[in-house]
């Protein structure tokens, strides 16, 4: 209980912390002020669809086109996500009004698409595709009204306002497809306070669009590329039939609105979670989880290990005492190097990394440095971050080699800087074969491919190999008991002791602190949402780290105790035994959240979540792992050896 008692003002620091920081985050860009009639440009992101999970850049459907097509140029993790940002034919100037304006229509004559066009659009939308557009880098979002009626009376119905992001790009009616061809933008400006004689300035704080479908014969155009739109619903929407030709116009309109948001706070309305209430239970459920695992954890140490070890330190009655308990008779046996010693240490080195990874970007993020107005920054920020990391993976494995009496350095160096990246980008180069086959915009470009490996064999590799120099140099951890010539026999162990069932044992605690904010993760992965609760992220990473340190103390001690010094490895295994949750619980939302039903998107999905599963395993059985070594020196450092 005391080391929970001393984690307990920390946790408190943290929960203060974390009240604010989903709402809080440093802008990532400055301001940009408008003037009356300045033009704000609207720019294209992507196509993506939670069914296919494949995205697609704006121009690969038969959009309208300005005169040159320009790309901006993206970072790292914007070409991983997908994103290809780039300029659209939409007219949009400050505070000045559109009622309608036909794109891309010459001499007044609607926009004709071919066979294959109307098919390729068809497809998309039974595939359910949204459109991402950005405005002053501010995403563009559709307003959802839900109606809740309270204690049953229909009369006295709240209206819940959420955004869905980006728009949906059309519908399907009985059998029946629509394409929406109509945008009517509603952008907000927050008007700046100036002194006296200064023009105004403006600044854009949110962007809504309402998609519309209206058919070709309702559209009056004329040669100004002015329209007039029908009034009223009586509307027709404008179907596209995937067998012949269809004719239409594309459409656009632009209202203004005034607004109270400041610049600075323009994200709150795509960040803001209606269920912060579920994340306050899942952080209460996880401490509630700790507190039961240190209560376990206090009952062993302060109860059985002192009386233990007190007996054993005994100068009568010895025979009597080894009887007594198991895990002082394996005192000769138990740091006994494993098989396989140089790909433990690699692991392990590999384990460390993503460790100091995955802790300084969710504390950057939690502190608001990885803005989502900066595109890709948290993915390319890992992504550095991993590479620079190495130093230190590469120092933990080579003195974890040295402990476990390994000579070859160099090889062991080799092995922690290429096993673990190499099963990532074996598995990321075969998943990005196919999705180049469907010539979708998450392709990895081959040029990034080839910056990535000059990454992982210019930077990863020599700071691992520095990192490994070092650490093997260094004097190997002290073992505070000498290891037997001869090893001792391993008694018949009982059917709860066997391996996989240590694993279902030590996972399903951690798993159950962490599950409800797993889900959250998913949704913004798969179904295109955005996470920013990272206040939230990094408590719930605090307690998933005590939670695998104590559930490994406890799964090493029944080990010892039923007189199995093979620890190493089965320890390593067993402490990461949550990611066969997440691994179940990754299909359970496969199979009841996602309506994925081809085989290429199906193919990404559990490729994706074999690397999260895999990178899950490796981190938490790190933790494990070095809890118990610690654990294990400090028992054995407390008995005495004759």
């Amino acid at each position: 209980m005391a080391a929970a008692m001393d984690w307990l003002p920390w946790s408190l620091l943290l929960i203060s912390l974390t009240c604010d920081s989903h709402a809080f985050y440093v802008p990532g860009v400055a301001p940009i002020n408008f003037h009356q009639n300045d033009p704000v440009e609207i720019k294209a992101v992507k196509l993506t669809s939670s069914r296919t999970q494949l995205p697609y850049e704006y121009y690969s459907l038969p959009f309208c086109q300005p005169s040159k097509i320009t790309y901006k140029a993206e970072n790292l993790g914007e070409v991983l996500r997908g994103d290809r940002i780039v300029n659209t034919p939409f007219q949009v100037l400050m505070n000045s009004e559109k009622k309608c304006e036909v794109l891309c229509s010459q001499s007044n004559k609607p926009v004709t698409l071919t066979v294959e066009q109307s098919r390729l659009v068809a497809e998309r939308i039974t595939e359910d595709y949204y459109v991402h557009l950005i405005a002053d880098n501010l995403p563009v979002a559709t307003r959802l009204e839900l109606y809740s009626s309270r204690d049953g009376d229909d009369k006295k119905k709240e209206k819940d306002v959420q955004f869905e992001h980006g728009y949906r790009l059309g519908f399907t009616d009985v059998n029946k497809i629509y394409l929406h061809n109509h945008l009517s933008f509603i952008l907000y400006y927050h008007r700046e306070d100036l002194e006296e004689d200064q023009e105004h300035t403006y600044r854009v704080v949110r962007f809504e669009v309402i998609p519309q479908s209206i058919r070709l014969e309702d559209v009056k155009a004329d040669e100004k590329s002015s329209c007039t739109l029908p009034e009223g619903t009586s509307t027709s929407p404008q179907e596209i039939d995937p067998t012949k030709e269809n004719q239409l116009y594309f459409t656009y309109s632009v209202h203004w609105e005034e607004s109270d948001i400041k610049w600075a706070s323009r994200w709150d309305t795509y960040l803001t979670m209606s269920d912060v209430q579920i994340h306050w239970f899942s952080i209460i459920n996880s401490v509630v989880v700790v507190f039961f695992l240190s209560g376990i954890l206090s009952m062993i140490i302060i109860r059985t290990l002192r009386k233990d070890i007190a007996n054993y330190n005994k100068e009568d009655d010895i025979e009597d005492t080894m009887e007594e308990s198991g895990w002082k008779l394996v005192h000769g046996d138990v740091f006994r190097p494993p098989q396989h010693p140089m790909v433990l240490s690699s692991l392990l080195g590999s384990g460390v990394q993503l460790f100091c990874m995955i802790l300084i970007v969710i504390f950057v993020a939690m502190l608001g440095m990885l803005s989502p107005s900066s595109r890709g920054a948290l993915m390319t920020t890992a992504c550095f971050l991993f590479m620079f990391m190495g130093v230190f993976g590469g120092f933990s494995a080579g003195r974890l080699y040295r402990t476990l009496k390994g000579h070859r350095w160099k090889k062991g160096a080799f092995c922690t800087a290429t096993l673990y990246p190499g099963v990532v980008f074996g598995i990321c180069f075969i998943l990005n074969c196919f999705i180049w086959g469907k010539h979708s915009s998450g392709a990895v470009p081959f040029p990034t491919m080839v910056a990535l490996l000059c990454m992982w064999f210019g930077i990863s590799l020599p700071l691992v190999y520095l990192g490994y120099y070092f650490g093997f140099r260094k004097q190997p951890y002290d073992n505070p008991v000498r290891t037997n010539q001869i090893p001792r026999q391993i008694p018949e162990q009982r059917w709860y002791m066997n391996r996989f069932v240590g694993i279902l044992m030590a996972g399903i605690l951690p798993f159950g602190a962490m599950f409800i904010e797993l889900f959250f993760i998913f949704s913004a992965i798969w179904e295109n949402q955005f996470y920013y609760l990272f206040g939230f992220l990094f408590l719930v990473f605090i307690i998933l780290v005590v939670s695998c340190s104590q559930i490994s103390i406890v799964m090493v001690y029944f080990q010892l105790c039923a007189e199995d010094y093979r620890w190493w490895w089965r320890n390593f295994l067993v402490s990461g035994g949550s990611a066969f949750y997440v691994l179940v619980y990754a299909i359970f939302y496969f199979v009841n959240k996602l309506d994925i039903v081809e085989f290429i998107p199906s193919l990404l999905y559990f490729g994706y979540t074999a690397l999260m599963v895999l990178s899950f395993w490796l981190l938490t059985g790190t933790i494990g792992f070095y809890a118990a070594y610690m654990f294990v020196r400090k028992i054995y450092a407390a008995v005495k050896i004759d």
